[in-house]
């Protein structure tokens, strides 16, 4: 989908922003979305607004002693801002994307004396002791893994002395959640189908591309043999129950966007046709955009980051499903005209987060 030709009048942020809107452009023999550097750097300023932000902070560690009772940035030093750790590691993986976007980008220094700041060895070597722990070792499972695999991802294809450095800094926590992932892999019994943290097919797909990128072969067979095992199956997706009250994002969707990346694609088609038949219906009637009337609450401001990841979940479907295609992008569209100008809504339950999903969103076409 062209989501550019359509930016210029979607993307209404505050002042700051709204002045920039125009500078959004489409290379010409490309589908893949392009940011202009200005809106890069003012996307960019909410992370940096909050990842050296202490409080407030919502800690999900298990108090294992009187040691950890203690500010968060002790036990977490580089990701202990954006009000809790997973929201500061796709900050930073945000931030990273950008920067390898426009290099010259007008905070690109900012950008890169944070990263540097942040995730020193050191620091992550302090975080990693914390997951290694027996209380805490699926701290972060499922969500929170994931975005650390991508963040490494990220920086492992960052041609840039710093990206090297930072990138064999993370490392030993990104191969820590590597072999937790295929250790968990081999023992879950069910698969997790909520539209929060722990659904199990959008951390797959985050872990997926890391194993990919690193040739991680071990963590490519857990994956596919976990799809394979728990959706393979499925048919007719109960998509009638969606969207949860607190959901950001679809069970049925990210389904779907997984198993893209495991199946061939006929077989693919195959499967999705019987999984969610009401996408390849004229009119869709299915799948209509969650709605928010407070945003200045962090759980019900999760059905925005909800329209955004289902955005990118049904672009996926329209590149790869092979019916339907205009209806189902005028179906991502509405999603995203729905909720991409609450990025900077102006209250920081979802600014700390949601300008991670809008620059996902801008880039999905590569994956």
């Amino acid at each position: 989908m062209r989501y550019l030709s359509r930016l210029a009048t979607i993307l209404l942020f505050p002042a700051a922003l709204n002045a920039q809107t125009s500078t959004m452009e489409k290379t010409p023999d490309t589908r893949k979305p392009q940011i202009s550097a200005k809106v890069a750097s003012q996307l960019a300023a909410l992370p940096l607004k909050c990842m050296d932000q202490p409080f407030p902070y919502k800690t999900g560690i298990v108090f294992s002693d009187s040691s950890l009772l203690t500010a968060p940035e002790n036990y977490h030093p580089a990701f202990y801002g954006c009000f809790d750790w997973h929201s500061s590691v796709h900050g930073h993986w945000m931030l990273v994307r950008l920067l390898k976007m426009f290099p010259d980008m007008e905070k690109a220094d900012q950008i890169r004396t944070k990263l540097a700041q942040h995730l020193t060895a050191a620091n992550i070597q302090t975080e990693l002791q914390l997951f290694k722990g027996k209380e805490n070792k699926s701290f972060e499972r499922i969500y929170g893994w994931s975005w650390l695999l991508q963040l490494q991802r990220e920086l492992q294809t960052w041609n840039d002395p710093l990206g090297k450095e930072l990138s064999k800094n993370v490392a030993p926590l990104a191969q820590h959640f590597a072999k937790a992932y295929i250790d968990f892999l081999g023992k879950i019994m069910y698969p997790i189908r909520v539209g929060e943290h722990t659904n199990l097919a959008f951390g797959l797909c985050l872990a997926w591309d890391y194993a990919k990128t690193t040739d991680d072969k071990a963590l490519q067979t857990a994956i596919r043999d976990a799809a394979m095992r728990f959706y393979s199956g499925d048919i007719n997706a109960p998509v009638a129950w969606e969207p949860g009250g607190y959901d950001f994002l679809s069970p049925s969707l990210e389904e779907a966007d997984l198993m893209r990346r495991i199946l061939p694609q006929q077989q693919y088609r195959t499967w999705l046709y019987a999984f969610l038949p009401g996408l390849f219906k004229t009119p869709i009637t299915i799948l209509a955009p969650g709605q928010v009337k407070d945003r200045t609450d962090g759980k019900l401001v999760h059905l925005d980051g909800l329209n955004l990841s289902r955005a990118w979940c049904l672009e996926a479907i329209a590149r790869h499903g092979g019916k339907n295609q205009q209806a189902i992008q005028a179906l991502a569209d509405q999603h995203l005209q729905t909720s991409f100008h609450q990025v900077a809504s102006g209250d920081y339950a979802g600014e700390h987060w949601l300008a991670s999903f809008a620059v996902y969103l801008l880039t999905a076409e590569q994956q």
